[in-house]
This record gives C-alpha cells, structure tokens and sequence, in this order.
C-alpha cells in the first residue's frame, strides 16, 4: 500500500501532465497547476524540488503511456507486418489516443522544450531513440523469419516510418484535419505492403 505522500505525488503528476503538454514548459504557470491540481502552491512543491522536476515527471508519465500502448500494440502475436500494420491503425486514431493527455507529448514537448529546457529535451530524444528501436526491432525481426525484405536497414527504414508518422501527427496538431492522419496512414499501408512484403 502506498503512503499519503506517495498517492499525492502521483496525483500531482497525472493531474498536471496534460497541463504541461498542452502549455508547455514556459506557458504552463503556477496558478494552471494549482487550479488544475485544486493544491496549494507549497503542498505542489512539497512533492517536487522545482517546477522543472515536476514538468519532468509529468513529461515521464505521458510518455510511459505512450510507450506503452506502442509495446502492446507491437506485441501481438503474428507476423512482423502484422504488428507494423498494427501500428499504423493505431496512428490513424492518435488523436483520440492523446487528446486526454493533451495532445502527443513526443511533438509538444519536443518543440517547447527545445529552447527552453534542456533536460525536457534530452528525455523526449531518448523517447524518440526507444520508439524507433522498437519498430526497428520488429523489422529486424520479420527480416530474420524471412517474413519480410527492406531496401535499406530496419533502423533506417524505422526513423523513416516514424518520421511520416510524427509528420501526420504535427500536421493534424496545426491544422485540425484528420485527413493527414488518415491519408498519411493509407498511403504507408500501401508503401509497407509493396516494399516490405515478400
């Protein structure tokens, strides 16, 4: 059984994390937490050193959740382009997926906190390394099961999916249409089943 405490902190950083994703580091303010979290200002930083601390556990919890569903969406049993193909469906409902969290904490705290926050920004890049060695791995995999074939390494060609991918996701964000969410989607099935499927 956790402790008073231990519930309180994590309270503090669910209730603040969309707070952060969708101001950002510098546009999220004292008073948004503490409305948010209904706590006072020093029963917030009771918890945590300094807002940075905070913003950083908040980034960590959103991006848990997304690293989660990723591996479960990777996961399922089936071949190689199952799980990709698993993947992409998920990316054309990722707007769904994220609007309780705030949007997608990859791109939103990537662009805030690039000049803002150094420590921000070293953890979304170390998000970003795992996402693509985890689609990576899945290729490798359907490249050594013979279940697949790729014109250049699965790193490579990892970057590249998830590059289009985060591409669809910041277009959405500015402009609000779901199409590129969807075409973009639609038009990776149809790159991945003609130049990955033996």
């Amino acid at each position: 059984m956790s402790s008073k405490a231990e519930r309180t902190t994590q309270y503090i950083i669910e209730t603040v994390a969309p707070v952060f994703n969708k101001h950002g580091y510098i546009g999220t303010s004292m008073s948004d937490l503490t409305e948010a979290t209904g706590l006072t200002k020093g029963a917030i930083y009771g918890n945590f050193e300094n807002k940075e601390a905070l913003a950083l556990a908040a980034y960590e919890y959103n991006s848990k959740r997304l690293l989660a569903k990723l591996n479960e969406l990777l996961e399922i049993s089936g071949t190689s382009l199952d799980k990709i193909f698993n993947l992409t469906k998920f990316y054309r409902q990722y707007d769904v997926f994220t609007i309780e969290m705030g949007g997608c904490p990859v791109l939103n705290t990537g662009i805030d906190a690039f000049n803002n926050n150094r420590l921000l920004s070293t953890a979304n890049r170390e998000i970003l390394r795992e996402i693509e060695g985890k689609i990576a791995l899945v290729l490798e995999n359907g490249v050594n099961k013979g279940e697949l074939r790729l014109p250049v390494t699965p790193l490579q060609f990892a970057k590249q999916l998830f590059t289009m991918l985060q591409g669809a996701v910041s277009m959405f964000t500015i402009t609000q249409d779901r199409k590129y969410l969807i075409n973009t989607v639609a038009y990776l099935d149809l790159l991945i089943k003609n130049e990955l499927k033996k």
